[in-house]
């Protein structure tokens, strides 16, 4: 979510009189940590993910599931063994937008070798166990992107009504009572968000049109009570979900990596790399196919968090000539990846690019090149939206406050995230577009592919840039119904570059190169970009031929291949994604009456199949492979062998030295 500073919040009037004064310090704050560590080198590889869970109740009578609004008791019980043993526990906990959710995370970070990837899903599944054990009879950690019926009536536990002319959120469906009550963050940071843009937050999502859909299909919002001042009736749209709280996108869950890089020039790289991925992830993790109890035309909850998170007034998304305002903003602050940040990267930046030029100008004359300045000037078009009193008081060479008070609000599909003060934490690069899936075997594949991805990309010095125009088209298009199997992709053809040395890429890698063609990339299929075809090697292809050039204990890459197999048969799409099989679940319920609404029961009977799959309880073929991996948290004697296996190479190299 964010940096949660504790303190008393401004309100928005006070916030928006600081709003220069914050950027002035963030910037002057940045400047000061690039000053300090531009030169920090050698930083060891150190990678970890982060996993939201949902809390959610079975009423077995009633045939309903409802989200459990308890995460502001379970947290300060889950976050003691960090206060009492901060150097020596198994996972991290934290708060989330809303009370339904826990944020958890390894108790330390997994590094550079092979054994830790054995670890992922041990300790995914360990969190797992860790919440469970302090809910109550019928309450369940799960894992899912969205709550198919958030946001319909009485879809949490307790029961709260919405108040729309009274709440913060202002919404006819997303009760304030949902927000986590116990950090001040949230309920302001949405209040800010509606003040700032001086309206209500609103989306239509299309319906997906099933043979008894009404047409044209259109809610009647009566039944909620409550009065928004009329907001909903111009905003609603016909044949389409309408959303309108800051909840229904930000109380979604997500998978998230942050890698810490050897220096500042590897995390920008490393952020440019993975940029182009973003898309091809976001649509391979599809799970987000319900919305307020409706099936929907889209697969992923990305648009939904970029329009629930929007702060821009309507000068700034140019519905009225600028007077007020300082920029016309093409995205919410919640959105895809603007411009790459590295140097060589320059010539794929091909949108133009919003930027303060008092920032980027005052970045360039302290010594900071012009592409990066472009970044963080970029980023600093956004006001605040949560400021707290207690920050006006800090430090500009000793915090970072207000640098990350703009830079963790700008919620990109990447992040760059420099060193924090007072810390041995080096430069990071966060990957944030993944979906949440329903097992943790699904989350471990995942996260194990993208760590060992990033490793061949830098051992390789692979480039996989094609234009910034692209991966936005690109992110449109993995939200579509079924895009893994229905939509192709822009993606660059050949990954070789100059530097790729031939004694770290086998023939098997090389892609062919012979061909002058002047366009560097095409549209593919999901499948040919991850499984390969007669012209283009397959990301898969090179993460194996990267682990046959590694020394990997047996059940590490036992469960290694396991995941890479569940990966490869998902691009190639006979395993479905979650999104796909939900439908599937949905469409042969027996009490679905083919009119796009998933109904309590509908919804019980899906979300309880899916916690069987999650606590192996039973098997989803459609989804996985039936095999099981060696995971495991104790991997002590494989860690022993690699570190022997080290130094058994580094005394050869000196012998070979000294002759």
């Amino acid at each position: 979510m964010g940096l949660l500073t504790q303190g008393r919040p401004l309100t928005w009037e006070e916030t928006k009189k600081y709003a220069q004064t914050v950027r002035e310090r963030g910037v002057e704050q940045f400047i000061q940590i690039y000053k300090k560590l531009k030169d920090r080198r050698n930083d060891c590889l150190k990678w970890g993910d982060e996993v939201e869970f949902i809390m959610v109740r079975f009423d077995h009578e009633q045939k309903k599931a409802q989200l459990v609004l308890k995460a502001h008791k379970l947290l300060p019980i889950l976050m003691e063994p960090e206060h009492q043993n901060p150097d020596n526990c198994t996972s991290l906990w934290r708060p989330e937008y809303t009370d339904y959710m826990i944020e958890g995370t390894p108790g330390t970070p997994y590094g550079h070798l092979p054994a830790h990837f054995n670890m992922v899903e041990a300790n995914m599944r360990l969190r797992r166990q860790q919440g469970q054990a302090l809910l109550d009879k019928d309450e369940y950690v799960l894992s899912t992107s969205n709550f198919p019926r958030n946001g319909c009536p009485d879809c949490t536990w307790p029961t709260y009504k919405p108040t729309p002319g009274k709440s913060v959120t202002a919404s006819f469906c997303f009760p304030d009572e949902a927000i986590f009550p116990d950090h001040p963050r949230f309920k302001t940071l949405t209040h800010n968000i509606n003040q700032r843009r001086n309206a209500k937050i609103a989306l239509n999502v299309p319906i997906f049109i099933d043979k008894n859909t009404p047409r044209p299909f259109l809610e009647d919002f009566s039944v909620y009570g409550g009065d928004d001042g009329g907001a909903h009736k111009t905003a609603l749209m016909k044949d389409n979900i309408y959303l309108d709280a800051m909840g229904l996108g930000m109380g979604c869950c997500c998978l998230q990596v942050t890698f810490q890089a050897q220096s500042i020039d590897e995390a920008r790289f490393l952020y440019d790399q993975l940029t182009p991925l973003t898309p091809i992830m976001l649509a391979m993790s599809a799970s987000s196919p319900i919305w307020r109890g409706y099936l929907a035309e889209i697969d992923c909850r990305w648009n939904v968090l970029c329009a629930m998170s929007d702060d821009r007034t309507a000068e700034e998304r140019g519905f009225e000539p600028l007077k007020h305002e300082r920029f016309r903003i093409p995205k919410s602050r919640y959105s895809s990846v603007d411009c790459y940040i590295s140097p060589e990267s320059t010539k794929y930046n091909d949108i133009d690019i919003v930027k303060d030029m008092n920032v980027f100008e005052k970045l360039i004359n302290n010594g900071i090149d012009d592409v990066l300045a472009q970044h963080i000037a970029h980023l600093f078009i956004r006001d605040t939206v949560i400021l707290f009193e207690e920050n006006l008081r800090f430090d500009d060479t000793k915090d970072a406050d207000h640098f990350e008070n703009i830079n963790s609000t700008n919620w990109q599909s990447m992040r760059f995230k420099p060193p924090p003060v007072r810390s041995d934490i080096g430069w990071r690069v966060e990957f944030r577009p993944t979906e949440l899936q329903m097992t943790d075997f699904e989350n471990a594949a995942f996260v194990t592919f993208i760590v060992l991805l990033t490793r061949a990309i830098m051992t390789y010095n692979l480039n996989l840039l094609i234009p910034i125009s692209l991966v936005d088209e690109n992110m449109q298009l993995a939200q579509q119904r079924d895009a893994l199997r229905r939509q192709k992709f822009h993606f660059r053809k050949s990954l070789s570059t100059q530097k790729t040395p031939d004694t770290f890429c086998s023939a098997s890698v090389q892609t062919d190169t012979s061909k002058k063609d002047d366009c560097e990339h095409r549209p593919m299929t999901i499948n040919e970009i991850i499984n390969g075809s007669n012209e283009f090697v397959g990301l898969l292809n090179i993460v194996q031929d990267y682990l046959t050039n590694i020394e990997v204990d047996a059940d590490t890459r036992c469960t290694i291949n396991q995941y890479l197999s569940l990966i490869s048969k998902r691009a190639a799409g006979s395993l479905l994604t979650n999104a796909a099989w939900m439908r599937l679940f949905v469409a042969n319920h027996p009490s679905y009456k083919h009119d796009s609404i998933v109904t309590d029961e509908i919804a019980y009977d899906l979300l309880w199949k899916m916690k069987r799959f999650a606590n192996n309880e039973e098997h989803c073929p459609e989804v996985l492979p039936a095999t099981l991996s060696k995971t495991n948290l104790d991997v002590s004697a494989a860690v022993k062998l690699d570190d022997n296996e080290v130094e058994v190479k580094r005394s050869l190299m000196q012998q070979s030295q000294q002759r």
